[in-house]
């Protein structure tokens, strides 16, 4: 029986009022890209904490290969390549020596590999740490995460200031992990994210596991504000009778409503008007989640 890349009973940390993570039974086989997606301060960096044993649970259990996240943190750590939510502060170094450091905690790192991954983020290792902006500073700790081609990537918010280019290099980046066979854990607060580069989906909301889903149950969470304005009398009995068209609003030659999932009951409905005007906006998830997801 192959053992789950990474496996939870009843985790639990809890800190006071409500705050923290309960009660999380969960499992990744090996291989998967697995999204664990909630808003800011739904218990996603307090879980990869204490899958990194690097706080204590309240109670349950954490393994990852079958090893003891607690009792075996050491050696959990070699099989890891892990992003933090919070960036350490490696003041004057420079980037190289911040690698070159840590890639000797792991006994080595092949240098091709760092050069390569550098490259791919144009990212400049000769420069002081101080000296990189933010999104520089995310560049290195991808960079420190990928370096050892770990067997199970464990990433908090990976794309956090990243432009565009690089996000795409990020996603190569987690493709190429997964055709080796590696395992990724990705934390996001942002639903298109985890769309792009997941196979399945953990939700949590209030410290608790909400949901867990493939990506065809997770497109119907999509929820879009929809603002369109015709060239004269708005379509508004077949917006209404549109399927997943809901809280429609009409003012003048403007409708307003939202989408639940797709788009195509919506464009029928319209398709013999003429528009002027079409406005889509994605609400964010913390809008979505007190939508679906009301204690």
């Amino acid at each position: 029986m192959t053992v789950a890349a990474i496996a939870t009973r009843g985790l639990s940390k809890d800190y006071g009022a409500e705050r923290g993570l309960f009660d999380l039974d969960l499992e990744v086989p090996a291989g998967e890209v697995f999204g664990y997606l909630g808003p800011n301060g739904a218990g996603k960096t307090t879980t990869i904490r204490l899958l990194m044993g690097l706080i204590y649970p309240t109670r349950g259990s954490a393994t990852i290969f079958g090893l003891d996240c607690q009792q075996e943190a050491v050696e959990v750590k070699r099989r890891v390549g892990y992003l933090p939510g919070e960036l350490a502060n490696w003041g004057g170094l420079r980037g190289s020596e911040v690698v070159a450091y840590l890639a000797g905690l792991r006994g080595g790192v092949d240098s091709k590999v760092i050069r390569d991954l550098a490259a791919r983020f144009e990212l400049d290792l000769g420069r002081r740490y101080r000296e990189y902006s933010h999104g520089n500073k995310q560049k290195l700790a991808l960079v420190i995460a990928f370096m050892a081609t770990p067997d199970l990537l464990i990433l908090d918010e990976p794309t956090s200031g990243l432009d565009p280019l690089n996000q795409q290099q990020f996603y190569q980046l987690v493709r190429e992990a997964r055709q080796r066979g590696a395992t990724t854990f990705l934390s996001s607060h942002i639903l298109s994210e985890v769309e792009h580069a997941c196979d399945r989906v953990g939700i949590i909301r209030q410290g608790r596991l909400v949901k867990l889903s493939g990506l065809e149950e997770l497109h119907q969470l999509r929820v879009h504000q929809v603002e369109i304005e015709f060239d004269g009398d708005p379509p508004a009995a077949p917006v209404r009778a549109a399927a997943g068209v809901e809280q429609v609003q009409v003012d003048g030659h403007q409708i307003r409503c939202t989408v639940r999932g797709s788009f195509e009951p919506l464009l029928a409905a319209i398709a013999n008007h003429r528009v002027v005007n079409l406005v889509s906006q994605e609400p964010s998830l913390e809008d979505i989640f007190l939508s679906y997801y009301q204690p």
